[in-house]
């Protein structure tokens, strides 16, 4: 017993090495326009805001400029990033409700310098009350990014947008603002539950409000390879989203589950763990797919 447990920890150690070897030799294409991906979820504890952040994280040490907008009023993705959402902070609610701009409400994380964050606080719960009066109260946010865009000096490769597990309009302006929609997907019962609803929605918002707005990429999360239901649950994600759905898949991992709690993301927290190594590898994919559309529509331009 003892040496099978022996062999098993070698096989272990070898695969990382093998890996962290093929993410070293790999250089991640950088878009030539800014991807703006929401991340969304209307299933609570999918892994949503852990993805947000440690992909972003991973992309911007793969050398890619990055912005995370905090659209959640729990703000669990600024507090994995090490950025400060007091109430009195000018947050990404200053943003919405046009008190500021975009790049008054930037902040630099402590993950990483090539990644940035703006801020949600606690004002942002009664934002969804105060936008219903505003004009335009859909395009807030894609409007204070296209301008944010247009006048910034540094160039940002992705912004990710992280949206509560809820369907109002801090989720619609998500949509709105967005080019591309990420789906993380837990691998255990339930898994598909309410995603037929989430894609309906994300469809009326392409008809009304956003008509470029895709589901580009689905990412498995709390993936263990070591049971049946994982596998049947992968399997059937996969034969439903054959296109959409990355090749690599984030593990069920004690480390990535306790960063957030070091207010810091899997990356900052323990970089040669398999967790961290799934992200790296989930952002080279996204990276990879990201530049094969590009090419394919540059050819059929």
């Amino acid at each position: 017993m003892a040496e099978v447990e022996s062999s098993l920890v070698g096989d272990h150690l070898v695969d990382k090495v093998r890996r962290r070897r093929r993410l070293a030799e790999l250089v991640s294409p950088l878009p030539s326009e800014t991807r703006i991906i929401t991340v969304s979820n209307q299933k609570g504890g999918v892994g949503k805001t852990t993805t947000t952040v440690n992909l972003a994280s991973a992309l911007a040490r793969r050398g890619a400029r990055v912005l995370v907008i905090d659209l959640d009023p729990q703000g669990n993705a600024s507090t994995a990033l090490g950025v400060p959402h007091r109430p009195e902070v000018t947050s990404v609610y200053d943003v919405l409700l046009g008190d500021s701009s975009l790049h008054d409400a930037l902040q630099p994380t402590t993950d990483h310098e090539n990644l940035s964050c703006v801020p949600s606080t606690i004002n942002l719960a009664g934002a969804e009350i105060e936008l219903v009066s505003l004009v335009a109260r859909e395009q807030r946010l894609r409007t204070a990014i296209e301008a944010f865009l247009s006048e910034s000096e540094e160039r940002f490769h992705y912004i990710f947008i992280d949206c509560p597990p809820s369907l109002g309009l801090l989720t619609v302006n998500a949509f709105v603002a967005a080019s591309e929609v990420l789906i993380p997907i837990q691998c255990e019962y339930y898994a598909l539950e309410g995603l037929s609803q989430l894609l309906g929605n994300i469809q009326l918002i392409q008809k009304h409000l956003n008509p470029v707005l895709r589901v580009s990429t689905i990412v498995l999360t709390m993936y263990d390879a070591r049971t049946n239901l994982a596998q049947e649950v992968a399997g059937e994600v996969r034969s439903h989203f054959p296109s959409e759905v990355l090749n690599a898949v984030i593990p069920r991992s004690v480390r990535i589950s306790e960063a957030p709690s070091y207010g810091q993301t899997v990356h900052a927290y323990d970089g040669g763990s398999i967790g961290a190594i799934a992200y790296l590898e989930a952002a080279a994919e996204i990276a990879e797919r990201g530049a094969a559309s590009e090419t394919q529509k540059n050819e059929g331009a």
